[in-house]
């Protein structure tokens, strides 16, 4: 009896290993996708996000049957609201990514979700008086050290990374407060944005500037495609998170900035000096803080 119980806990722990690695390994390669479809402007192909992630991810939310969880959160005030302001800052999020990929900048972005959990210890400590260890406080440092040689001697502030890791710290802790699962949570945040993403594809068709329309079907068909790769890999990272400690989650999330990383790197960005110096602090400063989860056991927080 023992035997089988512990062989079915190695089995989920192996699924959750395996979907945790598929979630990351999906988001690290999202450069790829928005370079296919860069001749769309960014925010069209944002409101193209949010409207095809509605479809396909009721039919994950039927599937699983949290239809329920669902209408809960939309009759509680309460939840809607925090809801509406985690659906604001992930649509700034995600809109921000787009463009900063078409702008030829997957370094920043890349970037930015490296020193994301470091933004939420620095929120930790700030809004929640949380503690700090000493290697935490040594891989803040290093961070930004790094994000100051890049800006001082690269002559570039990093604005993007230092927003996209705001704006993804400031959802992670709205949607902390929100006792919601990961997949209903983000259904409801499409439905949020939905009808404000539809008044803007109209207006845009109003204008005869709506691209879905005149691009070929091969685009088209790009285009509704990130409905299922907006849903697939969240709900992948769901099975993942019920399945694996925090602390391993922490580990694995790295993989996704450094597949975008390596996406920069094959479409050819600059990389200068600057750039090699503040990655080479930042990759310290995550692998001091790694380290330190890992030992005290603690959860970093991941992507959606």
């Amino acid at each position: 009896m023992a035997q089988n119980t512990n062989e079915l806990m190695q089995k989920e722990a192996r699924l959750g290993l395996f979907s945790g690695i598929f979630a990351y390994f999906i988001w690290g390669l999202f450069p790829i996708y928005f370079k296919l479809t860069e001749r769309v402007p960014a925010i069209e192909i944002l409101a193209h996000r949010i409207v095809w992630a509605v479809p396909f991810g009721l039919i994950i939310i039927l599937f699983r049957k949290q239809l329920k969880e669902v209408m809960s959160a939309l009759k509680n005030g309460k939840t809607l609201a925090l809801l509406t302001l985690a659906a604001i800052s992930l649509s700034i999020n995600w809109g921000l990514y787009i463009w900063a990929i078409q702008q030829d900048q997957i370094f920043q972005g890349s970037l930015g979700y490296y020193i994301n959990p470091l933004i939420y210890v620095l929120v930790g400590v700030i809004f929640f008086k949380e503690t700090l260890t000493k290697l935490q406080i040594l891989a803040v440092i290093l961070a930004g050290i790094g994000v100051s040689i890049l800006t001082l001697y690269g002559g570039v502030f990093p604005w993007i990374s230092l927003t996209l890791a705001v704006s993804f710290t400031i959802y992670g802790v709205i949607r902390k407060q929100v006792d919601i699962g990961a997949m209903p949570g983000l259904f409801v945040e499409t439905i949020i944005l939905l009808l404000p993403a539809l008044i803007f594809l109209g207006w845009l068709q109003s204008k005869g500037q709506f691209q879905f329309q005149t691009e070929d079907l091969s685009m088209k068909w790009l285009l509704i495609a990130a409905g299922p790769i907006t849903v697939i890999p969240l709900l992948a990272f769901a099975t993942a998170a019920r399945r694996l400690r925090l602390s391993t989650l922490g580990i694995l999330q790295y993989i996704g900035p450094t597949l975008q990383f390596a996406c920069g790197v094959y479409y050819g960005e600059a990389f200068t000096l600057a750039h090699g110096l503040c990655f080479s602090f930042i990759w310290l400063a995550v692998a001091v803080f790694s380290w330190d989860a890992w030992r005290h056991r603690e959860g970093l927080k991941p992507q959606p």
